[in-house]
């Protein structure tokens, strides 16, 4: 997508080269993120590359990026965002609130395990991981009652139909970012930055701030099942956020809406956002929560 963006924005340009580079995320396949180191799984060896020149810009998707970078990069361009809602793909195209009793549901996403069990507390959560195509193939081979993915990825990959539902935020909030393809370039790069720019989209920009920066203020990680969306409406920034026990049972939630027209103010509400779950849910759920992750 970025190729081809690039490619179309810039009449004097005949090529850009793709290095695809394996990371640790996506070789470690047979235990969950928060097992293994969470979210920079995906990004080290990518930035690694980026820092030592060896490529000019990294793209990402923007719910896998830690919320502090590397000395000597930033993440200043975005994509327009797709579809940030999660899809349910469910065995025979049955939906997540029409499961029999008992069904097991595959996800490797903490936040989708506490909203699932929250929403069906009678099903069982296993994990899954792989890309698209491997959860999709397992859900017959592992006799799942159903999957979950982005759906932004679907959409992306041209296999929106398989998703049986795309589910409401009411009872699967995305996770922070989910949807937002991010490009991380070295500071100071100012040239790449420029070749950039046709491509960013400020809108997408704002509500990633606020969402990432409530995702900072709460130290949240593959380890912590937060769920964030923010919408920009003309400019009105609205945020509703969530965090949950392991199980769904506990749930704290806290939303607010600012007018917001620049980075800082949409940072700013992400961080009132943030504190507010932190004060309503208190510091023993969180050593409560701590406690639960460190038996997974």
């Amino acid at each position: 997508m970025v190729r081809d963006m690039l490619l179309a924005a810039h009449a004097d340009l005949s090529e850009v080269e793709i290095i695809v580079i394996k990371t640790t995320g996506d070789m470690v396949l047979d235990r969950p993120l928060s097992e293994i180191g969470g979210k920079g799984l995906f990004t080290k060896e990518i930035e690694d590359q980026l820092l030592g020149g060896d490529i000019d810009l990294a793209v990402h998707s923007s719910k896998d990026m830690p919320t502090t970078l590397p000395d000597g990069l930033v993440m200043p361009v975005f994509l327009k965002r797709e579809d940030p809602r999660d899809a349910f793909i469910g065995a025979d195209g049955v939906g997540l609130m029409d499961l029999p009793q008992g069904s097991v549901v595959g996800t490797a996403s903490l936040r989708r395990q506490a909203q699932v069990l929250r929403a069906r507390p009678d099903v069982k959560v296993v994990t899954l991981r792989g890309n698209v195509g491997t959860r999709l193939g397992k859900i017959a081979k592992d006799k799942l009652g159903g999957t979950l993915l982005a759906m932004a990825g679907l959409n992306r990959l041209g296999l929106s139909d398989k998703a049986t539902e795309i589910l409401n935020c009411d009872i699967m909030l995305p996770a922070p970012a989910q949807g937002a393809v991010g490009i991380e370039v070295r500071v100071g790069d100012e040239a790449v930055l420029r070749f950039l720019e046709p491509l960013h989209h400020t809108t997408t920009a704002m509500c990633v701030a606020c969402e990432r920066s409530l995702l900072a203020q709460l130290d949240g990680s593959c380890r912590t099942p937060i769920a964030a969306l923010a919408l920009l409406d003309g400019d009105s920034l609205s945020l509703q956020a969530k965090v949950f026990s392991l199980d769904g049972k506990k749930c704290f939630a806290a939303e607010g809406r600012e007018t917001a027209v620049t980075i800082a103010q949409a940072e700013a509400l992400g961080r009132k956002i943030g504190q507010e779950l932190l004060d309503k849910a208190g510091a023993e759920f969180f050593v409560e929560l701590k406690a639960d992750l460190a038996q997974l």
